[in-house]
């Protein structure tokens, strides 16, 4: 996961981190960071491609994208888990989740993403994407071991 921006609330961020610590335990994780640009909302376009030149110094090439977004496509946790298990299927090399700062993602991240995910239909804080992220990773990775975390269909 690359996300732009540092989860600054001790109480999401010791969240964030258990979800993370126990993802680790099903699959390869590394939770990457940038600094946020922080220009004035009239120079947002600028902000987002200085986010994304620096997402793209940090993520690897040979990983899919998938780039969060209001506008992506709504997943469920099943759908999630078999996205995840088609990787391992294929033989891809695995994914790398971007989370933009305060104005999204830029749109040549978006246009080289391999998918569009939306977390929810409404704008969600950056910690708070972040803390559903890992835990729907986490869900997904408890699916595919059969283990009974998950309580849904």
């Amino acid at each position: 996961m690359a996300a732009v921006g540092r989860n600054r609330r001790s109480h999401i961020r010791r969240a964030t981190g258990e979800y993370e610590d126990r993802l680790r335990h099903y699959l390869r994780f590394e939770a990457l960071t940038v600094e946020p640009a922080r220009l004035p909302d009239g120079r947002a376009g600028e902000a987002l491609e200085r986010e994304a030149a620096a997402l793209e110094r940090r993520l690897p090439d040979d990983l899919d994208l998938v780039a969060l977004t209001r506008g992506g496509e709504l997943w469920s946790t099943r759908k999630l888990a078999d996205y995840l298990d088609g990787m391992r299927i294929y033989g891809r090399p695995g994914a790398a989740f971007a989370i933009g700062g305060a104005h999204g993602l830029a749109p040549r991240l978006l246009a080289r993403a391999r998918a569009r995910l939306a977390l929810s239909a409404m704008t969600l804080p950056h910690e708070v994407a972040r803390l559903v992220l890992t835990e729907q990773l986490y869900r997904a990775a408890t699916i595919l071991r059969g283990e009974p975390y998950h309580k849904g269909p």
